[in-house]
């Protein structure tokens, strides 16, 4: 792609680093066909750059970017590798990107007087001339060059300027003023953005140059920073899927390209992306490095488009820009989800109840809310098995017991002793042996219920603190392809994950039950 149709494009263009600065982050490391298989999600999400690896730091690197260059030929997508201001680097990269339709050479070195002191041991005009020599060099082999002031933010602005540009004069396309360790804030990047772009304007060429901006999130100010750098003149912003990389992370991809749709008339710039391909692209990411989000992270987190206050669910019910400023489907998710528990209302308990297809006066409504309520005190989410349960009556609404548990460990393996308590206070009991405690409880438990859950996730967490601090246990399972959620709370932590465990195995039964009473009789207060 030549630099007129970059400068003319009205958008702003998303360079994804989840590859590179992304892996980086502690235990994010992906394997070549690891990378590939991202990489194909990037190229279908629509990002305009994807910088694929650093191939002077491992052949890993190299072989990555030799397979996404041979398969992904987009012609509006870019691939860049990144170099150090080294003659070595810059060969090996060079060669690293023979196999790319449109390669990026990308270029990078300190700048500010801390990384020059400390890191570097370079004076001013050793840095300038690396600028100079290195650019130089990586244009030599590539058309298409980026050059970063690492920790631009943090560097003096007359010398910033005088590096960007002696970098545009050695035939720089793309000059990235990072905020490499998420220090600043938004009122001065947007400052100086504008100073740095405005000085350079009298360099040759310099109207041709994108500015970008790659902003970390130390401070949690990373898509703020990214947004300020965009009203300050940057047309690039460098960012990362769930906003992975080094310590705190990266400005988040899909919460930078969401900002730019929702709020597009404010910004007056939008970006490529293929916004319902972002929780498909954000979920594929969490599996191939095994780091989930936050349920309340932004776009992508399961609470996202979640609503369990009855208020807010009741304003939902009425019209859904009460509470959400965007669709679920614009970005992957199915739909709003209305979470029935202790904080939900009538309201949002009739109309689910409806969607059901139970359609009921005003006291048996009434009674059903009573019963719902109650369920509420003995678990925390309540589900549409659990409302079809209490239409039928009731009866077996709370599922197996935890009676008593014994954990033992022998040798490398680990045995499970449990007794359950079932819907009819029968008594069962069951062994199991496990690789350690929790999978061999698991294992007793699935044999006491006859339930086979395969487990995706597994963790816990203390809730409260001194002496009230209980144990908090929270799985993911799937069963006959379906994924449920568990919880599970008490002073023990093998306790709670039983408790989980049962929450799902309960909530599946349940819906057996119902599935087996909807085939042989109809409540008589149901409707098609």
């Amino acid at each position: 792609m030549t630099t007129i149709e970059r400068i003319t494009t009205p958008r702003i263009r998303i360079f994804d680093t989840t590859l590179r600065d992304g892996e980086q982050s502690p235990g994010c490391s992906m394997s070549p066909p690891q990378k590939l298989v991202m990489a194909r999600a990037l190229d279908e999400l629509g990002v305009d750059i994807i910088e694929t690896g650093f191939p002077a730091s491992s052949q890993s690197d190299r072989e990555a970017m030799a397979l996404i260059g041979r398969e992904l030929r987009r012609p509006s997508l870019s691939l860049a590798v990144l170099s150090r201001c080294l003659q070595a680097d810059i060969e090996t990269s060079a060669r690293a990107l023979e196999a790319a339709a449109n390669p990026r050479l990308h270029v990078f070195l300190s700048t500010s007087p801390l990384h020059r002191e400390h890191k570097l041991r370079m004076t001013r005009e050793q840095v300038l001339e690396s600028v100079r020599k290195h650019v130089s060099l990586a244009r030599s082999y590539i058309d298409d060059v980026e050059f970063s002031a690492e920790d631009a933010t943090r560097t003096e602005l007359d010398y910033l300027i005088e590096v960007a540009r002696v970098a545009i004069a050695a035939g720089a396309t793309t000059i990235n003023l990072p905020d490499t360790v998420g220090f600043t804030t938004p009122e001065e990047i947007r400052a100086m953005f504008q100073q740095v772009i405005a000085g350079v304007a009298d360099v040759p060429n310099a109207a041709n140059v994108i500015f970008s901006a790659h902003c970390h999130n130390d401070l949690g100010l990373a898509v703020a920073n990214s947004l300020a750098a965009i009203e300050g003149g940057a047309r690039q912003v460098e960012c990362t899927i769930n906003g992975i990389g080094e310590r705190a992370g990266n400005c988040s991809l899909e919460e930078i390209a969401m900002v730019l749709k929702v709020r597009q008339a404010f910004y007056e710039q939008d970006s490529a992306i293929n916004t319902p391909r972002i929780v498909g692209t954000s979920q594929l990411l969490q599996r191939l490095v095994g780091m989930p989000v936050q349920r309340n992270k932004a776009i992508v987190g399961a609470n996202a488009f979640a609503h369990e206050s009855g208020i807010h669910q009741h304003g939902m019910l009425r019209h859904r820009g009460t509470y959400e400023i965007m669709r679920p489907e614009d970005v992957g998710w199915e739909d709003s989800q209305m979470v029935l528990g202790r904080h939900s209302g009538r309201a949002a308990v009739e109309a689910r109840l409806r969607a059901l297809g139970f359609w009921l006066d005003e006291e048996e409504l009434k009674l059903v809310f009573e019963q719902f309520k109650g369920l509420c005190e003995q678990q925390r989410v309540v589900t549409d098995a659990d409302l079809q349960t209490l239409m039928q009556g009731g009866s077996n609404a709370q599922g197996y017991r935890l009676a008593s548990m014994t954990i033992s460990d022998v040798g490398s393996r680990a045995n499970a002793l449990v007794e359950l308590s079932d819907p009819d206070g029968n008594r069962v009991a069951e062994t199991a042996q496990g690789d350690g405690p929790v999978d061999a409880l698991f294992g007793a438990l699935s044999a006491a219920t006859g339930v086979q859950l395969m487990l995706d996730s597994y963790h816990v967490h203390s809730v409260g603190i001194g002496a009230d601090a209980r144990g908090e246990a929270n799985l993911s399972v799937r069963h006959e392809g379906v994924e449920y959620d568990g919880t599970g709370t008490s002073k023990d932590i093998i306790e709670a994950s039983a408790l989980a465990w049962l929450d799902v195995a309960n909530r599946l039964l349940r819906q057996r039950q119902a599935a087996a009473h909807n085939s042989t009789d109809v409540p008589a207060s149901a409707t098609a």
